[in-house]
């Protein structure tokens, strides 16, 4: 079906409030509160007097069988049961200042510029609003909802506004009868009564009436109207860039506002889902699932729920853009959701057995989404078994080393969750993150920083290969990597690396670091691996081979780290590095012997070279 143009119209203020009033016009429920100060208020009254233009409003026309919002009434508004024929997209914060202010009778629930609670009343200073010289922003009078303004720590009253004929005494109207015929008339005929109808009287409020209360009650704001045709994506797209100034909508509120619909509260789903998600009741404790938020779930059983669509003959293909998010259906949601959460469980198991503990270790946190879609839909037993896990732990580690999760990555989900369970199942397959996935020797001087997804790989591998700490000789588990803190330090120090003039490309890299405890990092310091060794052994009371077990198991050449031997030492683990890399991705690097990488270390990096 064509979806038809949104359509642009000048509508009367004086309409809007009363569509408002009527529950005709709404919000969806997504929209968050309206949160506009007396200051902003005033601002919006001052220039509403004056006829200046504040911008387009836009709505959606309700009613589409496929976009299904949870609704609610303006703030201020009465409760209504009746199903709106808008839902205000833009304009939110000004409608409601508008209406609350001008239509409403009782007080406007606000804050001050400190933002404190208060209530207002406002009024329209008659003598300010027809002087030329004042400045109507200060014409638009604000008072407190007793209708007194009181000075001298509220010992003096300033302005006393609690009957009617002190309205008319200090000839102030209240902004609250404009749209209301009947209470504009007594309100005049009260104030004319007051003054006997003097000439002077009758003519001030003939100008009064002529310049602001006619130029408020005729007001017309351009509206644009999305048609009901108009998809969710497209609403959330529309939504997102009127609301520049705000927060962005998230395709997770969207979502729970079509869910509501089905009397569902998917913020309070999602709360309980994540405490299985993110472990919070294990006994031992780690953060490397807390990276999923809700959007991340959503995508997640969007990716399972159509790649079975598909097994199951119901659909042509597999997606998982926000367009497919948005077009989740509830019924497939609730199918599919605990197959998804025991996904994310078991793809938490196969992180900690990869050595990858901690949140900030974690190389590609997109990586999980396809991941824990795999785990759900092949389930426990199939995802244990040890065939299972080498081709997952394969396709996992070609994905980190040849970092293919860096862009927008919902097309590699979908042939990543069709690759990986064919290849389980042991049906043909392309494994096109496998196949794809490439690692440069030279890569190796680029990782500087634990930022990269590679360089987070190879300290997890140092994990996963269980090297040891130098100064307790315990390797890094999920237990103290959560107490102790292990952190990322220099083997050949910074300082003295500086101080020999080593290059800093070669001695900054991933090459020259490991994983280590913070007493092995106060043992270090800036000292060169002889100096640091002494120092360990006797504070450790070890033996020196015990100290060289430890440093080799950190793939580091003893010979070389002993005598200090810079060139040697960082050519050796330059190899064993790629070593670790080309096992656990199970393929080849290609480029260890060629001219580049001979230029760049100024060696080769082949096995077998001498």
């Amino acid at each position: 079906m064509a979806i038809s143009a949104p359509k642009s119209n000048d509508t009367n203020l004086s309409d809007l409030l009363s569509s408002i009033h009527k529950g005709e016009t709404q919000l969806p429920d997504f929209q968050r509160k309206w949160t506009w100060d007396d200051s902003r208020i005033r601002s919006l009254l001052a220039s509403l007097s004056q006829g200046y233009p504040m911008g387009a409003l836009m709505q959606l026309e309700y009613g589409s069988s496929e976009v299904k919002f949870k609704y609610r009434t303006i703030e201020g508004a009465p409760s209504s049961e009746a199903t709106p024929r808008y839902l205000v997209m833009d304009g939110q914060q000004r409608l409601t200042s508008m209406y609350r202010s001008l239509y409403g009778k009782g007080p406007v629930s606000t804050t001050n510029d400190k933002r404190v609670a208060i209530s207002r009343f406002y009024y329209l200073d008659m003598n300010a609003c027809l002087d030329p010289e004042t400045d109507r922003y200060d014409a638009i009078v604000s008072v407190p909802e007793d209708r007194k303004i009181k000075e001298n720590f509220d010992r003096d009253v300033k302005l006393d506004l609690s009957t009617r004929k002190l309205e008319y005494e200090h000839e102030m109207y209240p902004a609250n009868v404009l749209f209301d015929s009947s209470a504009a008339t007594q309100w005049l005929l009260g104030y004319m009564s007051f003054h006997q109808s003097s000439p002077d009287a009758m003519t001030k409020f003939n100008k009064f009436q002529q310049d602001v209360i006619e130029t408020i009650t005729s007001y017309r704001l351009p509206v644009i109207t999305m048609d009901k045709s108009t998809p969710r994506e497209a609403v959330c797209k529309v939504f997102e860039n009127v609301n520049t100034g705000g927060v962005s909508l998230t395709v997770f509120e969207l979502v729970t506002a079509t869910f509501a619909t089905y009397k569902f509260d998917l913020r309070g789903d999602w709360k309980a889902n994540k405490r299985r998600i993110h472990a919070l009741d294990k006994d031992i404790r780690t953060d490397v699932t807390e990276s999923v938020d809700e959007t991340a779930f959503l995508t997640t059983v969007t990716l399972f729920t159509n790649y079975k669509r598909k097994r199951d003959g119901l659909s042509g293909a597999v997606s998982c853009k926000k367009k497919d998010v948005l077009d989740l259906r509830f019924e497939d949601y609730q199918a599919n959701k605990e197959a998804v959460i025991e996904g994310y469980e078991l793809a938490r198991e196969f992180l900690l057995s990869q050595s990858v503990f901690r949140k900030r270790d974690l190389p590609y946190t997109t990586q999980i989404i396809p991941l824990a879609a795999i785990a759900g839909y092949v389930g426990p037993k199939t995802f244990k078994d040890p065939k299972s896990q080498k081709i997952i732990a394969r396709w996992f580690w070609c994905g980190i080393f040849g970092e293919m999760y860096g862009g927008s990555n919902e097309t590699r989900f979908c042939y990543d969750i069709e690759d990986v369970v064919a290849e389980i199942e042991g049906a043909e397959s392309e494994m096109r993150t496998v196949n794809n996935a490439h690692f440069q020797s030279t890569r190796l001087l680029g990782l500087q920083s634990r930022q990269s997804a590679a360089y987070k790989g190879i300290m997890a591998l140092l994990y996963k290969g269980k090297g040891l700490d130098f100064m307790r000789g315990i390797s890094i588990d999920i237990v103290n990597s959560m107490e102790t803190a292990p952190d990322i330090h220099h083997i050949f120090p910074q300082s003295y690396c500086e101080k020999m003039g080593y290059e800093r490309q070669k001695w900054n890299s991933v090459i020259n670091k490991t994983p280590l405890l913070p007493e092995s990092n106060r043992e270090i310091g800036g000292s060169a691996p002889s100096a640091y060794s002494a120092k360990i052994v006797k504070k450790a009371d070890i033996e020196q081979g015990e100290l060289r077990h430890r440093i080799e198991s950190n793939l580091i050449d003893w010979d070389a780290f002993i005598n200090d031997d810079f060139d040697a030492y960082f050519k050796a683990r330059a190899i064993a590095l790629l070593d670790a890399i080309e096992f656990a991705m199970g393929k080849s690097i290609s480029d260890r012997g060629t001219e580049e990488t001979v230029k760049r270390f100024g060696c080769s990096l082949e096995n077998d070279a001498s």
